[in-house]
């Protein structure tokens, strides 16, 4: 069975559409129609574009299982007649996740342990680093382990390596956790709304090699991440999460870079959990997040 037959307990809809009357109506209809309660409803409207987003979970009355593809054909109808952008699948399916890695290793642990105790629903293909150095962690939660090296003259090829692996391991999601290089614009392209980047908040300020000890030695009083979909404009993709945290003079420079390094995991592991949990929107050069506003991870 693959995943478009499959039947489910709970399924999530997610969608955007110009914003006219009636939107809320149909998909209550719909869902009433075929003996569906809703378990949880966020929307938004944007008055600057005009545009209308909403995810809704939502389980059948009596406890049966949810036919995935008949929802999905039948709902067809009224996302054509509000031109929406939209999904439905099961809210339990794992995405199949690619994390690529280089030698700072904080990021990658914290999405293998949080995924390990069920804090996340992934399904880790692969981990994929331009160096051998994180081979033995990956190996401790049990995930291959893809050496590219990374070269200027080899640039090319690596990427073509990695899109196989895209490709080969019907990869949902890429995440680039703490990944030290740049991708090709046709890469971005390519992973266009399905690649997730974390930096630091330093930058423009503290460019290159040590950021933190930069920082550090200027005196900086907040530190904070951004995790953001990739795009070919470096770090200036739509923005899915950030975080921050007050610094001050008694910390030494390793604690300095300690916190420094908590704030990436933190947002990195909240924008691939609302990802994955299809709770984000694109809505032009920025997202729409529909989150519950208790979460906290």
């Amino acid at each position: 069975m693959t995943a478009a037959d499959r039947s489910a307990g709970q399924c999530v809809l997610m969608l955007s559409c110009p914003d006219t009357p009636g939107i809320v109506y149909a998909v209550a209809g719909f869902l009433f129609d075929r003996q569906c309660t809703i378990v949880q409803s966020r929307q938004f409207h944007d008055p600057d574009s005009h545009t209308f987003f909403m995810r809704v979970q939502f389980a059948h009355a009596g406890g049966l299982a949810l036919p995935v593809p008949d929802l999905r054909r039948d709902f067809a109808d009224v996302a054509s007649r509000f031109g929406m952008t939209w999904r439905l699948g099961d809210a339990d399916e794992k995405q199949r996740v690619l994390i690529m890695v280089s030698k700072f290793g904080h990021c990658l642990n914290d999405l293998l342990y949080r995924d390990s105790v069920g804090e996340l629903n992934l399904d880790v293909a692969a981990v994929v680093s331009n160096h051998p150095d994180l081979a033995p962690l990956a190996d401790n939660y049990g995930v291959p382990f893809r050496h590219i090296p990374v070269t200027p003259g080899t640039k090319p090829e690596a990427e073509v390596r990695l899109l196989e692996i895209v490709q080969n391991e019907r990869i949902d999601l890429v995440v680039l956790a703490r990944y030290m290089q740049i991708l090709s614009p046709e890469l971005c392209k390519h992973l266009e709304g399905r690649a997730i980047n974390i930096h630091h908040s330093m930058l423009p300020s503290f460019k290159g090699a040590r950021p933190y000890q930069q920082a550090y030695e200027r005196g900086v009083k907040l530190v904070g991440a951004t995790a953001h979909y990739v795009t070919a404009d470096l770090d200036e993709g739509p923005i899915i999460d950030q975080q921050i945290t007050r610094v001050d003079h008694s910390l030494s420079a390793d604690e300095f870079v300690a916190l420094g390094r908590e704030v990436e995991c933190r947002a990195l592991a909240r924008a691939v959990r609302w990802h994955t949990e299809n709770r984000v929107a694109l809505n032009g050069h920025k997202t729409v997040v529909l989150h519950l506003s208790l979460i906290h991870t």
